[in-house]
């Protein structure tokens, strides 16, 4: 949460121009804003995507993300929503839509990892000046595998990235950024994340040892150099989210 306000003040004071934002609790207090907002921002996790199922605060939320699903079909309205889902709420939307199959990891993912573009990834704008692949932060435990391409196809989503291929190990790959549709994007990974936060998190004896257990020391290692390098985390995080928020507003400025 402090990375993605971190990323509106900046972009803010870069661009002149007065985001005023508002902080939801939607799972734990029900909090649900209203659709008088012109951009949204769905946070990350923790927690599982399926056992949500039927509550009442996700009832709500699938509410409200049906709410501005209307108005953005309505030809009249010119005010379209355009919303980011991260992470758990990227697990939740591809749920709503039958994207592909939630499942549970077999291990945690937590790290730096390399996103690998798939061929519509390419001619992503919200991807314009990353690499092939680009570095983001991954930490889950659950994933969406097995696209569903019929489902796909009908509301005209295009699958962006994938996780990494590893040979070597007979596990299905994770769907990793989609554009659900010309105002919904979502990523898997957190696009938002910064260096600084995250040598915090990779410093702590806990994560640590979660990452040599799974990946091993060199792996580890390599994770912390990657948080010096400006063309890794620090460009990933300078890219998405603000080109989203330039898609958003000039959509906006322009209706």
């Amino acid at each position: 949460m402090r990375c993605i306000q971190d990323i509106l003040q900046r972009y803010s004071l870069r661009n002149q121009i007065p985001l005023v934002y508002q902080v939801f609790d939607v799972r734990a207090n029900n909090e649900i804003p209203s659709t008088d907002f012109d951009i949204y921002i769905s946070s990350g996790g923790p927690g599982s995507p399926l056992e949500s199922e039927g509550s009442v605060w996700e009832n709500n939320y699938f509410n409200l993300i049906e709410k501005l699903e209307n108005i953005n079909r309505n030809p009249n309205r010119v005010d379209k929503k355009h919303v980011f889902f991260i992470c758990h709420s990227f697990q939740l939307i591809c749920r709503k839509y039958q994207l592909g199959k939630i499942s549970k990891r077999k291990s945690t993912s937590f790290g730096i990892f390399p996103i690998p573009r798939t061929a519509d990834g390419q001619f992503e704008e919200l991807f314009n000046g990353l690499g092939d692949p680009f570095f983001a932060v991954d930490s889950r435990d659950w994933q969406v595998i097995e696209p569903n391409e019929e489902k796909f196809e009908a509301i005209g989503a295009k699958l962006l990235a994938l996780e990494k291929d590893r040979p070597h190990v007979n596990l299905e790959r994770c769907l990793m950024a989609i554009r659900f549709t010309d105002y919904f994007f979502g990523t898997q990974f957190h696009p938002e994340a910064d260096p600084v936060g995250m040598k915090e998190h990779l410093l702590t004896e806990e994560k640590k040892n979660q990452i040599i257990e799974v990946h091993g020391a060199e792996k580890y290692w390599e994770m912390l150099q990657f948080l010096d390098d400006p063309e890794k985390l620090e460009r990933t995080q300078n890219q998405i989210i603000p080109a989203f928020l330039d898609q958003a507003i000039h959509a906006l400025q322009e209706a």
